[in-house]
């Protein structure tokens, strides 16, 4: 059975077997959100997902540390951690501190029209865990506990409902949260919930920074 603890805004901490895996250490996240990992997933550049500082921290605490990302961020850290970081894209499979790794989408989410859009992907953990990074990515295949990007300037909560119908997870816990304040996540929690429109039957939920789930 795995562990799995809500970090700072799009940060996720796995555990398993001894072995720990991270996702999107970010500016938002706790600094040593990264440290302690044996692996560390980045879905996309942007600073909210992707901190070197955290990857430096996290890379110092434990040499056999490595990093797995796309393209556009493996550029930026390859020169600084040499020899540890995976450049990955969509369809690739991996192991990574004993998780095994598929890798789902290619592009972020339309911010604005007028915005280029930058490359992401989203990572599957043991056929079960998905983390979109910024983007409503469907895999071809059942998820059963998804990352929800819950709140984001690319998105609004009539997406994020028909996300969830489509992908139609066992189970919904909320990341890209940070811009949200308490009164935003009373909203958020009764739309997404029994009382709103309905989410194709996912239990929806939420996890304070630092607290754990078992899965």
């Amino acid at each position: 059975m795995s562990q799995l603890t809500k970090k700072g805004h799009a940060c996720i901490r796995l555990e398993k077997d001894g072995q720990v895996l991270v996702i999107d250490p970010g500016a938002f996240s706790e600094a040593d959100a990264a440290v302690g990992a044996d692996a560390v997933l980045v879905t996309h550049e942007h600073l909210d997902h992707f901190d070197e500082g955290r990857l430096r921290a996290a890379l110092e605490a434990n040499p056999a540390a490595e990093i797995w990302t796309l393209r556009s961020v493996a550029e930026k850290i390859t020169a600084a951690f040499p020899g540890r970081v995976h450049t990955v894209g969509h369809g690739d499979a991996f192991t990574a501190a004993g998780f095994e790794v598929e890798v789902h989408g290619e592009l972020h989410a339309v911010i604005h029209p007028d915005m280029p859009r930058i490359t992401n992907v989203g990572y599957l953990l043991d056929g079960s865990v998905f983390h979109p990074g910024d983007a409503l990515t469907v895999p071809d295949r059942p998820v059963d506990t998804l990352m929800l990007p819950v709140q984001a300037p690319w998105s609004k909560v009539g997406e994020v409902i028909d996300y969830l119908r489509e992908l139609a997870p066992r189970r919904a816990i909320d990341v890209h949260d940070g811009l949200l304040s308490d009164i935003a996540r009373t909203v958020y929690d009764r739309m997404l919930g029994p009382d709103g429109p309905g989410v194709g039957g996912a239990e929806h939920g939420r996890l304070a920074p630092g607290e754990t789930l078992a899965l």
